[in-house]
C-alpha cells in the first residue's frame, strides 16, 4: 500500500512538473508573440489604445532620407491637430495619409508614430505643463530630389517608377501616378475611392499588374540559361519578321525582319520571333520552378501592400501561352516592384536583399529607438548566371533598343519594354528596367508609362533623367 502510495505521489510529481513547464512554454510564448505582432495588435480598428496614444501624444515625423520633412502635425491655436504633407502629392503614395484610415508609411510605421519614447522626466515635465508628449520620429529611405526628378520625368503620362539600392535593397524612390493631395484626403476620399476607372489611391509601383512585354525576355533567358549550362553559344535564328507556329503567329516590332541572329542578337533587337522560337524549346516545369523562384505567385518581401504577380505558361494545350509568355505578353503579369527587385538580383551577383523603405525610428530627443539594417532575403540566381544577363543588358544599351544610354559619363545595363495591353494590339506600355553603373551597381531603376509606346522612345529618357540626377550630371 506504501510502495502504492510513493508511486502515485511520484507520477502526481512528475505531472505537476509537466504542467508548470508547459504554463511557462505557453507563458514565454505568448510574451514573444504579443511583443514581435505588437504593431499589428496596435493597428487593429478595435484597439481602443490607437485613441489613448492619441490622447497622451502628438503624432511623430516622418522624415526623407535626406532630412526633410515629409509628413507632420501641426498644432491649430485651438488645439486641434492638423496633419501636414508639405510635398503634397509627390510622396501621397509611399508616404500615404493618417485619416479615413491610413496608407503607406503612415500605416506601416503607425504604431511608431502613435508612441513616445523620451525619457520620463521629460515626459513629467509634458505633463506637469498640461500638453501631449511628442511621439516618436520616423526615418524612410526616400530621397526628396531623386522623387522630384522621377516625378517630372513622367510627366503627364500614369505609371510608376521605382529606384533602389542594389546592394542594400533600400528604397529611394517610389512614384505612382496618377496622384492626389494627401492634404486634401478628408474631402476627397469618398470620390477617390469610388474612382474604379483611374484607380488613383492605387499605388501602381506595387499593386499595379502589367504584362512585362520585352523586359520579361531577361526572365526566359535566366531559365534558357538553366536549361543550356549556361551556353548561348549554340543557338541561332533566322528572322523574317514573324513567327507562326499551329496556326498561332506573332510579329516583331513593325514586322522588322531582323535576319541571322545569336542569342545575344535576339536580346540586344528585342526580337519577338526568336524569343517565340526560345520559348517553345523550353521545358515548362523547369520554366515554372524559376518563375516561382523569382518570387511570381507569392507575396513579395515588402511591408508595403503589394499585388501578386501570376503566369500561365500552359493555357489550353497548345504552343500559345508558351509562345506569348516567352515574351512578356499572354497572361503574364507582374508589378513594376517584381521587375525591380529581379533587376536588383542580376545587379546584385544573384543576391536579392530585402526591399527598405524605412531607414530608422528615433524618440524626439533623438534616441535611436530601432535600426533597420540591410537584410539578405534571397538567393534568386547565380553569380555566373547575373553576369551573363549583365553581359546582355550592357549589349542593349551599346547597341540595342537601350542606346540613349550609351556614351555616358557611367555606364548602364539595360533592357526596354512595349507591352502590349488589349487584343487590338493597338497600344503599348512602355518599361525600361536597368542598373548603373554596370560594372559596379549601385542603384536599379525600373519605370512603366501606361499607354506611352515603345521602351526606347520614352521610359528610357525617363531613366537617363534618374541616373543623371544620382550620379550628379547637370
Amino acid at each position: 500500500m506504501q510502495q502504492n502510495t510513493k508511486q502515485i505521489n511520484h507520477k502526481m510529481y512528475f505531472l505537476i512538473i509537466a504542467f508548470f513547464g508547459a504554463f511557462i512554454v505557453m507563458c514565454t510564448f505568448l510574451v514573444w508573440f504579443n511583443i514581435s505582432n505588437q504593431s499589428e495588435f496596435f493597428n487593429n480598428s478595435y484597439n481602443s489604445r490607437q485613441e489613448l496614444m492619441a490622447e497622451q501624444n502628438i503624432r511623430g515625423t516622418i522624415f526623407s532620407a535626406d532630412r526633410e520633412k515629409l509628413a507632420y502635425t501641426e498644432v491649430q491655436e485651438d488645439g486641434s491637430e492638423k496633419r501636414i504633407y508639405p510635398y503634397n502629392e509627390l510622396f501621397c503614395h509611399v508616404i500615404g495619409y493618417s485619416t479615413r484610415g491610413k496608407s503607406g508609411v503612415e500605416a506601416l510605421a503607425n504604431y511608431e508614430l502613435s508612441h513616445s519614447n523620451i525619457t520620463l522626466n521629460d515626459k513629467l515635465s509634458t505633463n506637469v505643463a498640461g500638453e501631449k508628449n511628442p511621439a516618436d520620429n520616423v526615418y524612410t529611405t526616400f530621397n526628396t530630389k531623386l522623387q522630384k526628378i522621377a516625378d517630372n520625368a513622367m510627366g503627364v503620362y500614369q505609371g510608376a517608377v521605382v529606384v533602389t539600392e542594389v546592394k542594400t535593397g533600400r528604397i529611394i524612390a517610389m512614384v505612382s501616378k496618377p496622384g492626389f493631395n494627401p492634404n486634401e484626403i478628408e474631402k476627397l476620399f469618398k470620390e477617390l475611392s469610388e474612382d474604379e476607372e483611374s484607380s488613383v489611391l492605387l499605388n501602381r509601383a506595387t499593386q499595379g499588374l502589367y504584362p512585362p512585354g520585352s523586359i520579361f525576355k531577361v526572365v526566359t533567358t535566366l531559365e534558357y540559361l538553366r536549361q543550356h549550362n549556361n551556353d548561348l553559344s549554340g543557338y541561332s535564328y533566322q528572322c523574317n519578321g514573324s513567327f507562326t507556329m499551329d496556326n498561332i503567329k506573332i510579329s516583331c516590332f513593325n514586322h522588322k525582319a531582323h535576319g541571322y541572329e545569336t542569342y545575344e542578337d535576339s536580346v540586344t533587337n528585342s526580337c519577338n520571333s526568336s524569343f517565340a522560337n526560345i520559348g517553345v524549346g523550353l521545358d515548362l516545369d523547369s520554366f515554372s520552378d524559376t518563375l516561382d523562384n523569382l518570387l511570381f505567385g507569392e507575396e513579395l518581401p515588402i511591408d508595403l501592400p503589394s499585388s501578386i504577380s501570376s503566369y500561365d505558361l500552359v493555357g489550353d494545350g497548345s504552343k500559345e501561352a508558351i509562345i506569348q509568355s516567352s515574351f512578356g505578353q499572354g497572361k503574364t503579369i507582374t508589378t513594376p516592384l517584381q521587375m525591380n527587385l529581379i533587376t536588383c538580383a542580376i545587379a546584385n551577383g544573384g543576391k536579392l536583399m530585402k526591399p527598405q523603405v524605412i531607414d530608422c525610428v528615433k524618440a524626439a530627443n533623438g534616441t535611436v529607438v530601432k535600426q533597420y539594417n540591410p537584410t539578405l532575403y534571397k538567393t534568386l540566381m547565380t553569380q555566373e548566371e547575373s553576369q551573363i544577363l549583365t553581359d546582355l543588358m550592357i549589349q542593349v544599351v551599346e547597341v540595342g533598343t537601350a542606346s540613349k544610354l550609351n556614351g555616358l559619363s557611367y555606364s548602364v545595363a539595360g533592357k526596354t519594354g512595349s507591352a502590349e495591353y488589349d487584343s487590338s494590339k493597338t497600344f503599348s506600355h512602355s518599361w525600361f528596367t536597368g542598373f548603373a553603373p554596370a560594372e559596379n551597381p549601385e542603384i536599379a531603376v525600373t519605370i512603366i508609362m501606361e499607354e506611352a509606346g515603345t521602351g526606347s522612345s520614352y521610359a528610357v529618357p525617363v531613366a537617363k533623367r534618374i541616373f543623371d540626377a544620382y550620379f550628379g550630371v547637370e
